[in-house]
């Protein structure tokens, strides 16, 4: 099939298209970055330049293909974060609907089964809404939980303070994935086929808050690592002083309030979904270590 991938050589785009060349697929990977050319092509793949905001030079892209995969990149200058990913999403699904695409993959997030109260979150759940609208095509929106790479912001606290922490508590069970094992069920997916419109929840692990103290803290040889938790104003203001810009910083806490209320993984619970990633926290607790003493 031709497949086309957005996300540049991203943590979940790149082993996405590693896995889809190998799978004798023709990639192309869209990316804002002329420099990423020379590697996307060295993956086996055709490399897109252009802005995800261009929906001629989107349409022009996928104009062919059998399937695309869709991910909204990060924008830490965004006025409105939410906003924006929702906007981007429009662009996406009037390029979807320009150059006839019949078969999509959407990057969601667990929580997106919330209109507002999530931070960033509410962007995806507005892009869902926008797809689902797209009449013609196959859609399967991709629910991944919590990233593992989201505890590498916390290396510069653990160096210099010696806690780990964020605006929710110790005691709390985080629902945990790696971008790897996401690539890997979008690449079966496609193998495997899908047709009308469904969601699928991934997941890696689910430990509490202190689990991931305990072995973060155990791999970079600093036992009984505490996870300490802020209340808002200490963890906006930690954000903002560690240089996130305002607007990122407020999205993160309000994602944290929805994590502290534990409403982030409440269609997930209700759904008796087990994580079944192959990647665990310990797993990746060697992975931050590596990060960590880098």
């Amino acid at each position: 099939m031709k497949i086309i991938i957005t996300g540049s050589l991203g943590n979940i785009s790149k082993p996405l298209a590693t896995q889809l060349i190998a799978q004798g697929h023709n990639v192309t990977v869209v990316s804002s970055n002329a420099d990423r050319t020379a590697e996307i092509n060295q993956l086996g793949a055709q490399a897109a330049i252009g802005s995800v905001t261009d929906e001629s030079f989107l349409t022009k892209t996928f104009a062919g293909a059998d399937l695309v995969y869709l991910m909204v990149p990060p924008h830490f200058g965004a006025d409105d974060l939410p906003g924006h990913i929702k906007n981007v999403g429009q662009h996406y699904a009037n390029a979807v609907k320009a150059s006839g695409i019949k078969k999509v993959i959407l990057l969601s997030s667990i929580g997106a089964h919330l209109e507002k109260g999530t931070g960033p979150i509410a962007g995806l759940h507005a892009v869902e809404q926008i797809f689902n609208q797209v009449e013609g095509i196959d859609l399967l929106s991709l629910r991944p939980a919590f990233f593992y790479n989201n505890f590498y912001a916390n290396i510069d606290l653990i160096k210099h303070a010696g806690i780990i922490g964020s605006n929710y508590g110790a005691d709390q069970s985080i629902v945990l994935v790696h971008p790897t094992d996401i690539a890997a069920v979008a690449a079966a997916k496609v193998e495997e086929g899908f047709e009308g419109k469904s969601i699928l929840y991934i997941a890696s692990d689910k430990p509490k808050l202190s689990e991931v103290a305990a072995a973060l803290g155990s791999a970079i040889g600093k036992a009984g690592l505490p996870w300490v938790e802020f209340d808002d104003t200490q963890a906006y203001e930690g954000m903002v002083g560690a240089g996130l810009p305002a607007e990122m910083a407020k999205n993160y806490i309000e994602m944290g309030t929805a994590i502290r209320s534990e409403i982030l993984w409440e269609d997930f619970e209700a759904k008796g979904i087990v994580p079944v990633g192959k990647i665990k926290l310990k797993d990746f607790a060697a992975q931050f270590a590596v990060a960590y003493n880098g």
